[in-house]
């Protein structure tokens, strides 16, 4: 096994190893979302964790890590007698994104269970979890099917592996700890509920503490164990620290002036749900029991406001997670003072671990032609006064207008990409449509298909009790229909003739909206713009909806129109796509009031480049943006050439999606029959 590095050796990150820390001092705060930039020590402070848990008691030869204290009635290895037991280091165990249920959960052997009628369970990540820590390195990533058994495994306290009737429970209390980079997308609400506290974390700009980060991984690749050595009495130290907080807590106060306080501080920043005041509250008090003390005091509300309410406020995911501290601190002054267990004194003087004696972890011990709409705004001077070649002058961006709720777009037909919630496909979840013979293992079985399959071997196989005599050729793998994810790739006009500042704000509401609408389904998303000579890729394909929207946030505009470009730089980045993920299937949504300049024959050359697009029947809408009193209607002739349907800019709204899916089916189904 690997040496760890040491917890005690990470520098900095203070806010993520006290964290980390107050759930090994009480796991009923319920975990830690580490969200951050890659690079930033999350999975190296994570897994140093685990070293410094107590040993847990477990019973002699149980998979399910039974306390022998008081064992699990329904332990599938029970009964067990309580007693003494046997201790064993605390586990971590991780959660890979890619993981099947049956991993997660655990599996049960069916052909045993039909034929012998025994319950033949093999153990999955989540009774190794048990009352240890659940890790998912890039939880954001992990697929919805498994989101669902970890939020029910959460709640419930216990997993339930049900197949066909035959079904089998175990005990699951984990701490759960889940390190995420925004950038590749957000957690769904429900999930990101389920976390008790949450950190953002970032690298240093400090010169002199960079260097000290590299300094110690250089040593510790050298020899990981000298180096664990050198920092064992640190190690030590705070292990022995955790016990003793342990065994602290149960004596700790909470009293009425703090429960004021954190009912005020939830209500203030208006959270959904009463799981807030509660984790503030287990969080406060662990706070007080790591300090050394047996009352909480009102430093130990605010960090833990500030550790339980950030991911717990935002009301869409284009909100920045993060705490107005002005407004925390004047609601914490109004309802402080005077009652039981808070402290008058904001700031009291620091004892030898900060202020309160003990509210941060250890520090770090040793060592062309153009139209006339083409021509921009007057008023708005390029950046710098310069303006590039062939572009014209850049004007400044424009915030976008109030998002609102669309209807699904959809791509016609059944795909077999990733789950999602989009479009239809082959799933493993969902609607039961058939069965097949299973490819690799069984995971869904199809009984009736399966009993239909043995029934006319019975006799053959000497059968002469009430058993069904099953064999691995009968088993049928039922065959389901659920929902993808798609790639929404946005191709979005930025030249000069989309530059009236109130149609841009619009143009942007209204991508920003289907945004929303793409977070909500669970696809990935990308953004090309085009202006001046030129198409850019302002956001490869990623699952990040709110880095799209910070994109198009600050997106310029100006300069000629060049359509042409931005199709076919679509057609290059939806050809390395479908490369990376050929089950995924695309949806293109061009933002553009038809024109084309700049260079010999634009319009004809945009309409080769749309060509193109449709030749690789992908689905299409064209949002067309024109405006004023004489229009041309060259959006609509775009969206012929795509292949797809045309909806004005005014019209984006619930209603006239409904219809606009309906024209992009439509629009698909003959296009293929054709």
């Amino acid at each position: 096994m690997s040496t760890p590095f040491p917890f005690t050796a990470v520098v900095g990150q203070d806010d993520l190893r006290l964290a980390l820390l107050l759930n090994a001092v009480s796991p009923a705060v319920g975990g830690v979302l580490v969200r951050g930039e890659k690079g930033t020590a999350k999975s190296t402070a994570v897994r140093a964790l685990s070293a410094l848990l107590p040993e847990v008691a477990v019973v002699p030869g149980c998979r399910f890590s039974c306390d022998p204290g008081s064992p699990d009635p329904g332990c599938p290895d029970g009964p067990h007698e309580a007693g003494t037991g046997t201790g064993r280091p605390a586990r971590m165990v991780e959660l890979p994104v890619g993981a099947s249920e049956d991993r997660l959960v655990g599996a049960l052997d069916i052909e045993r269970a039909l034929a012998e009628g025994v319950k033949a369970f093999e153990p999955g990540l989540l009774a190794d979890a048990h009352r240890g820590i659940l890790y998912v390195d890039e939880v954001n990533l992990l697929h919805d099917h498994l989101v669902d058994l970890l939020l029910d495994a959460a709640a419930m306290g216990a997993s339930y592996v049900e197949r066909e009737g035959v079904s089998v429970r175990h005990a699951a209390r984990f701490l759960l700890v889940g390190t995420m980079n925004p950038e590749e997308g957000e957690l769904r609400p429900q999930l990101l509920d389920r976390f008790g506290l949450t950190v953002e974390v970032a690298a240093s700009r400090e010169p002199d503490q960079r260097v000290e980060v590299v300094r110690r991984r250089l040593a510790y690749d050298d020899d990981p164990a000298g180096f664990a050595a050198r920092w064992a009495g640190e190690e030590a130290a705070v292990r022995a620290r955790i016990v003793a907080a342990r065994a602290l807590l149960p004596s700790v106060r909470l009293g009425d002036g703090a429960l004021r306080q954190i009912a005020a501080t939830c209500a203030a920043f208006e959270v959904d749900g009463m799981r807030a005041d509660i984790v503030m509250a287990r969080t406060a008090t662990a706070l007080a029991a790591w300090a050394g003390r047996t009352e909480v005091l009102a430093e130990d509300v605010r960090q833990a406001a500030l550790l339980a309410l950030p991911h717990r406020r935002r009301r869409n995911p284009f909100d920045a997670p993060g705490l107005d501290e002005d407004k925390l601190d004047e609601t914490l002054e109004e309802f402080g003072g005077g009652g039981d267990g808070t402290d008058d004194d904001p700031d009291p003087d620091p004892g030898p671990d900060g202020p309160g004696g003990g509210g941060r972890p250890p520090q770090d011990g040793p060592d062309e032609g153009s139209p006339a709409g083409d021509v921009p705004a007057q008023g708005e001077p390029a950046e710098n006064g310069k303006t590039p070649a062939g572009q014209g002058p850049e004007q400044s961006p424009v915030r976008a207008a109030e998002p609102f709720r669309t209807r699904t777009l959809s791509v016609p037909g059944i795909g077999e990409g990733a789950a999602g919630r989009r479009s239809r496909a082959r799933t493993e979840h969902g609607r039961t449509t058939g069965s097949r013979r299973p490819r690799g293992s069984l995971t869904k079985l199809h009984l009736a298909a399966t009993v239909q399959a043995a029934a006319p071997h019975q006799r053959a196989r000497g059968r002469s009790g009430p058993g069904l005599v099953v064999r691995r050729d009968d088993l049928r793998q039922a065959t389901r229909e659920g929902r993808e994810g798609n790639l929404v790739l946005f191709v979005v006009d930025a030249s000069g003739s989309m530059a009236a500042r109130q149609r841009m704000g619009a143009v942007k509401g209204a991508v920003l909206s289907l945004l929303l609408d793409a977070y909500q389904r669970r696809d990935k998303v990308g953004l090309v713009t085009f202006r001046g000579s030129a198409a850019e890729v302002a956001l490869p394909p990623t699952s990040s909806v709110d880095a799209a929207a910070a994109r198009l946030e600050s997106l310029p505009t100006g300069g000629r129109t060049p359509l042409a470009a931005g199709l076919l730089k679509a057609h290059e980045v939806l050809r390395v796509e479908r490369l990376r993920d050929p089950a995924r299937r695309a949806l293109v949504v061009v933002v553009t009031d038809g024109r084309a300049t700049g260079g010999a024959e634009p319009v004809a050359l945009a309409g080769r480049a749309a060509g193109l697009l449709a030749a690789g029947q992908v689905a299409s809408v064209v949002v067309d943006c024109e405006s004023g009193p004489v229009r041309l209607g060259l959006a609509g002739r775009l969206a012929g050439e795509l292949g797809g349907a045309a909806v004005a800019l005014d019209e984006l709204r619930a209603d006239s999606i409904a219809g606009l899916v309906r024209d992009v089916q439509g629009t698909s189904t003959s296009r293929r029959a054709a």
